[in-house]
């Protein structure tokens, strides 16, 4: 967990001022993975890594930020933000200030100080967290207030048109509107959701394959202009099909023929994953642990076989996590092509089991993996701010 009296202290070192300071949390996903943009269900969850910003006027016309983790400051004139990032780790919060900016919000000169333990390139959203938490930040200084998923949306915006990144809404969403022991279901479509309780006993073990994955390009940007393909050859023959939110498995019984193969494969994915994330929530409403179980194992092999965005690492960690005592489900998470998998276990099993997987992952593969013992934790807040479960 991350010292927040340190960066507070870090800040007034830096810039010689008390700041407020916000915390907004990565996630991880149970179920639901790459339905987000097709207007489909997800389920993630908030964990206790997390991004704090600390933030204090400047009257120098400048937003000035230093990364404690890369120990780093860029400083540049307001007027200078522009629409298009630089590739550097400082357009997440840029980009966050330049759609503010778009949006008439008038965010005045500021000291900003970030610092965060959500791994980087493992699929836990360290980039959402980094984006909600300085958005928080520069409202405060611009003395401005947005509902939680207004945030979410213009968060997710400048990911996709600053950063250039291709992400749907779940990452910013769940960062913003998560609760503690609770998973979100969200309707990306809507952006309704509800809180489905995680049962007390159980902990969410995050195995980390050390395998990285980006976003800004790559595979993830070919499987969404598949997914984009497959739908638009739907749409041909039932319009009112616009995402694949709106297609069934019959559909594709009926057209999927017309599709390349990986195209019909991709399609597949989404559209039974959609179903399988609304009947998780409901497992875990009525507390039903073996159909919960039977679901992820389901959509690890759906996103492995189908969607093809799994690798022999990811793999091995799921197969070594089903073998162990109190596993109650294991899957890959986050966008694919390595990060980490996901696992729910019971809680007097969970030290355990990550000691156990460890051994084993790095016996077969020869890496040494990063597990990560967390609970579903509170969205988005102000330190010192009540957090409840009615935020957003």
């Amino acid at each position: 967990m991350l010292n927040v009296s340190g960066i507070n202290k870090l800040h007034r070192e830096q810039f010689g001022k008390e700041p407020a300071i916000y915390v907004a949390p990565g996630r991880v996903n149970l179920i639901g993975e790459h339905t987000d943009y097709a207007d489909g269900f997800v389920m993630p969850a908030a964990i206790d890594f997390a991004t704090v910003a600390a933030i204090s006027p400047s009257s120098d016309g400048n937003g000035t930020i230093f990364s404690k983790n890369f120990g780093k400051t860029v400083s540049r004139p307001l007027d200078t933000i522009g629409t298009r990032g630089s590739h550097d780790w400082s357009d997440y919060p840029f980009g966050v200030l330049s759609i503010l900016q778009q949006e008439g919000i008038a965010v005045p000169g500021f000291h900003l100080t970030l610092e965060g333990d959500v791994p980087l390139g493992a699929g836990l959203s360290s980039s959402a967290s980094i984006e909600v938490a300085s958005m928080l930040a520069m409202l405060h200084v611009a003395e401005a207030a947005l509902p939680l998923p207004k945030i979410a949306l213009l968060c997710q915006r400048a990911e996709n048109d600053y950063v250039g990144a291709p992400c749907g809404i779940m990452d910013q969403f769940v960062s913003c509107c998560g609760a503690a022991d609770h998973a979100l279901l969200l309707d990306c479509r809507t952006l309704d959701y509800r809180l489905a309780p995680i049962p007390k006993h159980l902990s969410l073990v995050i195995c980390n394959t050390m395998v990285k994955h980006s976003h800004a390009g790559g595979e993830y940007g070919s499987r969404r202009a598949e997914v984009e393909e497959g739908t638009a050859i739907l749409h041909r023959h039932r319009p009112e099909i616009r995402l694949l939110r709106d297609a069934t498995v019959e559909d594709l019984k009926r057209w999927g023929h017309e599709m390349p193969p990986d195209v019909l494969k991709r399609c597949r994915h989404v559209i039974t994953e959609n179903v399988r994330t609304v009947a998780a929530a409901e497992a875990l409403e009525a507390n039903d642990l073996t159909t919960l179980g039977r679901l992820i194992a389901e959509a690890h092999a759906s996103y492995r076989d189908d969607f093809e965005a799994s690798c022999p690492e990811a793999d091995i960690m799921v197969e070594l996590a089903n073998k162990l005592p109190g596993c109650v489900g294991a899957r890959l998470t986050g966008g694919g092509f390595g990060g980490c998998t996901v696992n729910l276990v019971e809680s007097v099993h969970a030290e355990e089991f990550a000691s156990k997987i460890a051994a084993g992952y790095e016996g077969r593969t020869g890496i040494d993996p990063e597990i990560y013992l967390s609970h579903a934790s509170a969205g988005a807040h102000k330190v010192g701010q009540h957090v409840s479960l009615s935020q957003g």
